[in-house]
């Protein structure tokens, strides 16, 4: 094994352990803040796997799509739609933690059965370098042009979303001061008191 192959491999390593735990720490971190940063991580570590498979257009688009769109929109939404909700006791809240365990297991027992009996071409395809942007662009144009379509209506609906969200009625103790109408309610008790009715 020379130094490349070596280099390779502990970047692969590095960048997989990052997916791995920042995925698990999405899911159980309670703070949505910081799940929406570690999603982050994890799109980022994703675009490196891109780039140690030659893919730089796709790791490009990950960045860009994912790291750039898709996750300030989120971190957007959370940090402007700080609606306070009281938490409500769930009824067979273990039930379904074990319910969910038990299908998250599952699909990992198929997937590494799937790698393990599957017999990998080693070595892969050989790369045709900077013409996969040009073949990506041709694909992506003519036969996945609805799919991409989709893709960024779905981004537009998701925008919309997050403006509604940010729009909506903020509620202030015991007043409401809703954006959709320009009258303030002011408080009943008022801030200064007048000495001249004492």
């Amino acid at each position: 094994m020379n130094i490349s192959n070596s280099t390779e491999l502990i970047c692969f390593i590095i960048l997989s352990t990052i997916v791995v735990c920042g995925g698990i720490g999405v899911v159980l971190l309670e703070n949505i803040v910081y799940s929406a940063f570690l999603l982050g991580g994890v799109f980022m570590s994703v675009a490196g796997l891109y780039l140690l498979l030659n893919a730089s257009f796709v790791a490009a688009a990950q960045v860009l799509v994912y790291v750039g769109a898709v996750n300030v929109l989120i971190l957007f939404a959370i940090m402007l739609v700080n609606k306070k909700e009281e938490m409500n006791e769930v009824k067979g809240l273990k039930l379904r933690k074990f319910l969910s365990g038990f299908v998250c297991i599952g699909l990992l027992i198929l997937i590494i059965r799937v790698n393990i009996t599957t017999a990998w071409p080693l070595p892969g395809p050989k790369s045709i370098g900077e013409e996969s942007t040009i073949r990506i662009g041709e694909h992506l144009f003519t036969d996945y042009l609805l799919p991409f379509e989709l893709a960024s209506v779905l981004l537009l609906m998701a925008m919309i979303g997050a403006i509604v969200l940010a729009r909506r009625d903020v509620y202030f103790e015991n007043e409401n001061i809703s954006p959709s109408n320009n009258i303030i309610k002011q408080s009943k008790t008022p801030l200064i008191a007048d000495k001249s009715s004492n």
